[in-house]
């Protein structure tokens, strides 16, 4: 870690003082440490469960303290409404400073076309149990950057699925602003609407796809409750609706689902996660989860501790140890107190492969020394406007392990649809030579066809497996010629011992002090899919990718799968990693 800090005016600050195995464990950035210590707030120790990386890498970045500042000072200015601390001024948890406010607008860089530094933070994703002080937190970040960001004509919206769930946000930030004098003196409370003259900015409420897109050039968006929006619409109209804004913000607050797939919850949470798992970058893009993990007991304080951050003040240990008490005489008790109180969505699975152990097997790979070696492919052609992944694996006999190569491509019209699942990466990808691109909208086979006879060239190649149900003019035409075409079921039959050598094999070049096992280059199309990958299993515990469960595209896992299916096929030499009954993990 570096030994000093450099803040937005350029200031030289000493960090040998915080401890990196300390900073690690609480999951704060060197320089929120350092900001906590500096203004005398506790460190606070509950860390998120998930949390994504903060931008200080992105370039151009600094930590701007004074931004943080502001903000606090701003919070200060208002009063709580209910409770004993009634009238008292709103002062931000430790947990609320470290992990929310003071990484979302203390992280800067340079804007040429606004000539200013903005905020690099632009979407950030909340996932806390509730009663944990979201809402109050959310509402004095909706009043911030209407009257206190310096955004003239500022239109700031909260969003939800219905009016009612709409005002439930909004009406506690209007009881907010008139319980605080500062601000009734500058601002005015409405029915539906709460003005700030001076600057001709507002905040309001709105519960339909038509109210979102009147006048719509936001400068900030509160999403409330996203999982129960039960359509992408209205959140998605946000996001895209901030027009010519130099510094935007889009805030969502949830708390957990129960884990149903395809959702417009789960799509976000599941982005969060990759990020905090390194699937992908996106600077502009922050989130925290806090909850327990599965295997936590759910009945036990540690436990409650670490699922809610305001533990103690709110929510209580009384209102949890009442909560935890009634989960405890049925089963649907257990489930809400799962989800509502500990975060934990009940129907989550288990990743079948981890990134963490694909990430543990990568290598530098060097085609030109594979020229003339043995190998084995893959091929998974998607429809006409999507992604297609050609594998290549290449056997050492000498300890089972495998090299593998893997190439992709898309049509250039569909770049922009996968930066909108991707925040921005298919683009890198593009630009980096990871994924290439065909002319228009429809795939060029012929490119790709161009491709494999190159690599027929190059590598000894044995069998190139494909899926027979997805026969092609181009496999046609691959095995008419020379190239040694051979249909793949997709099936549990052909594809669970396929999936599970290939589950082998990452594992046991994840182990420590073990040489890597199935050898690739770190493409991060590949990474990103990895990740994606969900198995559907049958009774006897066989398994097969499941592309309608998938977190998004598995076009290149479904490639090496057919790769891997050939190379367990092949004439046996040795025993390998990848057929060692010993090893098995289900």
């Amino acid at each position: 870690m570096s030994r000093t800090l450099t803040t937005r005016s350029g200031k030289q600050v000493p960090a040998a003082y915080l401890d990196e195995d300390l900073l690690a464990r609480l999951k704060l950035s060197p320089e929120v440490a350092w900001f906590l210590v500096e203004r005398g707030i506790p460190l606070p120790d509950c860390p998120p469960l998930v949390k994504t990386p903060e931008p200080r890498n992105s370039p151009g970045a600094l930590f701007d303290a004074s931004r943080v500042d502001r903000v606090l000072a701003a919070f200060q200015r208002l009063r709580h409404t209910q409770g004993e601390l009634a009238g008292r001024p709103l002062k931000p948890d430790p947990w609320q400073v470290a992990y929310i406010l003071a990484p979302i607008f203390g992280w800067v860089h340079w804007d040429d076309d606004a000539d200013m530094y903005v905020r690099i933070i632009r979407e950030v994703y909340v996932d806390v149990p509730r009663k944990n002080g979201k809402t109050t937190l959310a509402g004095g970040i909706a009043l911030y950057m209407m009257a206190a960001d310096g955004e003239p004509g500022a239109q700031v919206i909260t969003a939800a699925t219905t009016k009612e769930q709409a005002r439930l946000l909004f009406g506690p930030v209007k009881a907010i602003v008139e319980k605080s004098p500062a601000l009734k003196r500058v601002m005015q409370p409405l029915a539906g609407v709460i003005l700030h003259p001076k600057s001709d900015s507002y905040f309001k409420p709105v519960s339909s796809l038509a109210g979102a897109q009147h006048g719509l050039n936001l400068h900030g968006g509160i999403v409330d409750e996203l999982h129960e929006h039960k359509s992408p619409e209205l959140v998605e109209t946000i996001e895209t609706g901030t027009g010519s804004r130099r510094q935007p913000l889009i805030f969502i607050i949830t708390t957990a689902d129960a884990g149903k797939k395809e959702s417009v919850y789960s799509r976000k949470r599941e982005r969060i996660e990759q990020l905090a798992r390194g699937a992908y970058t996106a600077p502009a893009v922050y989130g925290v989860v806090f909850a327990a993990e599965k295997t936590d007991d759910p009945f036990a304080e540690a436990t409650w501790r670490k699922a809610n951050p305001g533990y103690g003040v709110s929510p209580t240990r009384a209102a949890l140890a009442t909560a935890a008490d009634k989960a405890k005489q049925s089963p649907a008790e257990l489930a809400q107190f799962l989800r509502l109180h500990l975060g934990i969505r009940t129907k989550q699975t288990t990743k079948f492969l981890t990134l963490e152990s694909w990430t543990a097997n990568g290598a530098l790979i060097d085609e030109e020394k594979l020229r003339g070696r043995e190998a084995y492919g893959g091929l998974d052609l998607a429809s006409v406007s999507d992604l297609n992944a050609l594998c290549w694996l290449f056997p050492d006999d000498t300890d089972g392990s495998l090299d593998m190569v893997i190439r992709f491509w898309t049509p250039e019209d569909n770049v922009e649809a996968l930066d909108r699942r991707t925040a921005g990466s298919a683009s890198v990808w593009v630009r980096e030579g990871w994924l290439k691109t065909t002319p228009g909208n429809v795939t060029d086979y012929d490119a790709i066809g161009e491709r494999i006879r190159r690599d027929l060239d190059a590598f000894d190649v044995k069998k190139l497996g494909y899926d027979r149900w997805g026969a092609t003019p181009l496999t046609n035409d691959l095995e008419g010629e020379r190239a040694p075409m051979v249909g793949v079921g997709q099936g549990f039959k052909s594809m669970s011992p396929a999936l599970k050598a290939v589950q082998r094999l990452l594992l046991r070049g994840h182990q420590k002090g073990h040489r890597q096992m199935l050898r690739h280059d770190g493409n991060p199309v590949m990474a990103w899919m990895v990740d994606n990958l969900a198995v559907a299993m049958d009774a006897s515990g066989n398994v097969k990718p499941d592309k309608a469960s998938a977190g998004d595209k598995i076009d290149g896992v479904s490639a090496l799968c057919d790769a891997m299916s050939e190379i367990l096929a092949r004439p046996p030499k040795k025993v390998s990693a990848y057929e060692d009954a010993d090893f098995e993990v289900i």
